[in-house]
């Protein structure tokens, strides 16, 4: 497993939570943490996003075919191990984690929020945290 976080500042104690539990999983090669440019701070709130790349084990099993209807025959397939739709599952079984906000089927989104009251302060902020995980190997949206 290799975990590339050069883009990624560390903020956002729910996406560290998260990468510790994906660096776990069966299935998975890769992951890739960065900033979004959404992330931004106000007297009264933080906002943090963060986005998260995962490459997806594969693996090559031997199918049967008949060539012209008639001559059997096989063929090698290569196929993820693991999807999203499958890694929402896993992660939905994580009580830290839980389900998702949002999914499909390139993309889980998690929206997370949270107050923090620092020490000797009488007012706190709300820190947001949303975090969203992509499958890298699915193509670019337009």
């Amino acid at each position: 497993m290799e975990i590339d976080t050069a883009k990624w500042s560390g903020e956002g104690s729910f996406t560290q939570r998260l990468i510790d539990h994906l660096a776990k999983l069966d299935g998975l090669t890769h992951i890739r943490v960065e900033d979004a440019p959404a992330s931004r701070s106000e007297a009264d709130y933080n906002f943090i996003s963060n986005e998260v790349f995962v490459a997806f084990e594969t693996a090559v099993r031997t199918e049967p075919v008949k060539r012209l209807g008639v001559f059997p025959g096989s063929r090698t397939v290569q196929y993820q191990k693991l999807d999203v739709t499958g890694l929402e599952t896993r992660l939905a079984a994580v009580p830290e984690i839980g389900a998702p906000d949002y999914s499909d089927d390139g993309m889980l989104q998690y929206l997370r929020t949270e107050r923090i009251i620092p020490p000797y302060q009488t007012r706190g902020y709300k820190l947001v945290e949303l975090v969203r995980v992509y499958d890298a190997s699915a193509p670019r949206r337009s």
